[in-house]
C-alpha cells in the first residue's frame, strides 16, 4: 500500500446504527448513563431528541478504520475529539489522508488526518494517528 502526503483512504464504518449497537456498547464500556439507553430520559429529561451514540464508540468505530488500513500492531498513536453527536440510524464514514511520512533512521512512519463524517456530511469525529509502516 503507497503512503504519500496527500493519499486518502476511506471506509463506511457502521451502516444504520442501531439502539441496540449503542445499548451493547453501554455493556461493553461500563457506561450506562441514560442520555445513551433510556429514550424517556435521553428526551423528557435531558431534552434531546433521543439517546445518541457515547463518543468512545465513534472512535472505536473510526479507529477500527485505521488498524484496518495499517495494521492493529502498527498503530502507534490516535487522539480526537468529538465534534458532533451520532444518532440511531446514522451511516458513518471515516477518511484518513496520508500529512506526511518521515523516516528519522527507524521504520517509516506515516501521520495521518482522520474525519468521520455522517451520511449528512456532518463532521462528528475529528483527530489524528501515526503509524508504522514497513514491511516488517
Amino acid at each position: 500500500m503507497m503512503f504519500e502526503p496527500g493519499t486518502t483512504f476511506s471506509a463506511v464504518v457502521v451502516e444504520n446504527l442501531t439502539r441496540t449497537q449503542i445499548v451493547q456498547y453501554a455493556g461493553a464500556s461500563g457506561d450506562y448513563n441514560p442520555i445513551h439507553t433510556d429514550e424517556v430520559f435521553a428526551t423528557q429529561v435531558a431534552g434531546y431528541p433521543s439517546v445518541f451514540a457515547h463518543g468512545m464508540l465513534t472512535m472505536g468505530l473510526t479507529g477500527r478504520m485505521l488498524t484496518d488500513l495499517v495494521g492493529a500492531d502498527r498503530l502507534l498513536t490516535f487522539g480526537g475529539r468529538f465534534t458532533a453527536q451520532v444518532w440511531p440510524g446514522d451511516d458513518l464514514t471515516t477518511t484518513a489522508t496520508v500529512a506526511e511520512v518521515s523516516d528519522d533512521g527507524g521504520p517509516p512512519v506515516v501521520s495521518l488526518t482522520v474525519s468521520t463524517h455522517n451520511q449528512h456530511g456532518v463532521e462528528v469525529f475529528a483527530g489524528s494517528a501515526t503509524a508504522r509502516v514497513d514491511d516488517a
